[in-house]
C-alpha cells in the first residue's frame, strides 16, 4: 500500500524539483566542474573536474524542455536520449544547436518481444538479427531527420526487459552493427563507465538518488556522471496518466 501511495505522490502531487536541479548546476560550476555531454566526454576532455549530464527522455517532453532551458541559461551542456515515442526532431535540433547532444534511447528488444508475444529469453535472442536490422533502420531515420549522425546511444530499460532478464544493450554487442550505424559509444559500455569516479541515477520519491545525491558528490569525485529522467523532477499528470495506461495495456496484451 505504501508503494502505491508513493507512486501516486510522485506522479501527481510532488512539487517541482527544478529549482534543486538549477542549484546543482550552479554548485557544480562554483566547484570548478566542467558540465558536458556523453559525446564530448567520450571524445576526450582536459578538464580535471567533470559533471556529465545524461537525460533519458522516457516521457514528459515538457519537463525536458524546462531542464534544457535551465542548462542553456547557465551554459551547461548535456546528452538527451529520446525514445521513438518521445522523439521530437525540432527540439533535438535546438539541443544540438546549443552545443548539447540529442540522440536515441533505443528499445528494439523489448518492442520486438512485446509485438510478437515472445516470453522465452532464448527465443528472443534468436530474433536478434531482425532486431538489429530494425535498430539500423530507426537510427537511419532519426539521422536523416536530424541532419547529422548519432554518435552515442542509450539503452532503455522496459518492464519487458526486466521480465526477460535481457537488456536492450545486448543488441550492440555486435561490432558490425555499430560500424554500420556509426555508433562510437553506448552509454553502458565499460569503456565509458570505467572513466567515471561516481555514477549517480535519479529515482522516484521517496529516495531521489542512487547511491548519493550529486550535491554530496561534488568535491569528492572528480568525474561524475548524473543520469536523470525529466518525469522524476516535475509532475505532469496528463503525461503520467497516459504512460501508466500504456504500461498497463502493454502488459495485458503481452
Amino acid at each position: 500500500m505504501k508503494r502505491i501511495l508513493h507512486r501516486i505522490y510522485a506522479d501527481y502531487l510532488m512539487p517541482s524539483r527544478l529549482q534543486e536541479y538549477e542549484a546543482l548546476l550552479i554548485a557544480a560550476k562554483e566547484a570548478g566542474y566542467a558540465q558536458m555531454s556523453i559525446r564530448k566526454f567520450f571524445r576526450g576532455t582536459r578538464a580535471k573536474r567533470v559533471l556529465i549530464h545524461r537525460h533519458d527522455i522516457d516521457s514528459d517532453l515538457r519537463t525536458a524542455r524546462k531542464m534544457f532551458d535551465i542548462e542553456r541559461r547557465h551554459q551547461v551542456h548535456a546528452s538527451y536520449y529520446f525514445r521513438l515515442c518521445t522523439l521530437d526532431i525540432g527540439f533535438m535540433r535546438e539541443i544540438e544547436a546549443a552545443g548539447s547532444e540529442a540522440s536515441y534511447h533505443y528499445e528494439e528488444i523489448a518492442d520486438f518481444a512485446k509485438q510478437h508475444h515472445l516470453h522465452d529469453p532464448e527465443e528472443v535472442r534468436r530474433h536478434f538479427p531482425a532486431m538489429r536490422d530494425r535498430f539500423a533502420v530507426n537510427v537511419a531515420r532519426i539521422t536523416t531527420a536530424l541532419g547529422q549522425p548519432l554518435s552515442t546511444v542509450a539503452s532503455h530499460g522496459d518492464f519487458a526487459n526486466r521480465k526477460l532478464q535481457i537488456i536492450n544493450h545486448e543488441l550492440l554487442a555486435d561490432a558490425t552493427l555499430r560500424k554500420r550505424c556509426g555508433i562510437e559509444c553506448e552509454t553502458y559500455d565499460e569503456a565509458l563507465l570505467s572513466q567515471f569516479d561516481m555514477y549517480i541515477s535519479d529515482l522516484k520519491y521517496p529516495v531521489y538518488y542512487k547511491p548519493v545525491s550529486p550535491l554530496e558528490a561534488l568535491g569528492h569525485y572528480p568525474r561524475i556522471c548524473l543520469l536523470t529522467h525529466p518525469v522524476q523532477w516535475e509532475t505532469n499528470w496528463i503525461d503520467n496518466t497516459r504512460c501508466n495506461f500504456r504500461r498497463l495495456s502493454e502488459g495485458i496484451r503481452w
